[in-house]
């Protein structure tokens, strides 16, 4: 008498990745109810309105609902120095080049999130 076994299926725990943006979507559509290519719609529209908020003309803020909020943080210009003391070679000096000024972006997690974790 053969005992059965349930069929076992890699889970990405298992396998120690990340999901796959094809694997996200599909487990969204099996849970919703939705299809796939709606899913899909619906991150692009999420995207579309993230761009609205961050871009330079917008507030600056995205909130995603109890998940994280992303921020743009501007960073100021660095002027370049020179003959500044080398931290690594003490009685060394060294050239500190300029940094133009930039935007990057911030994500804070939200309370949910990090009790998720």
């Amino acid at each position: 008498m053969a005992l059965k076994r349930k069929a076992t299926t890699k889970t990405n725990a298992a396998t120690k990745r990340p999901t796959t943006k094809s694997e996200t979507l599909s487990y969204i559509a099996e849970k919703t109810g939705l299809t796939k290519k709606d899913v899909g719609a619906v991150f692009d529209a999420m995207g579309t309105l993230m761009r609205r908020d961050l871009r330079a003309a917008g507030i600056g803020a995205f909130t995603v609902p109890g998940f994280m909020k992303v921020k743009v943080k501007k960073i100021p210009a660095r002027r370049a120095r020179k003959n500044v003391p080398n931290p690594f070679k003490p009685g060394e000096l060294m050239d500190v080049a300029a940094r133009p000024a930039r935007k990057t972006v911030k994500v804070t997690p939200l309370k949910a999130l990090k009790d998720m974790v």
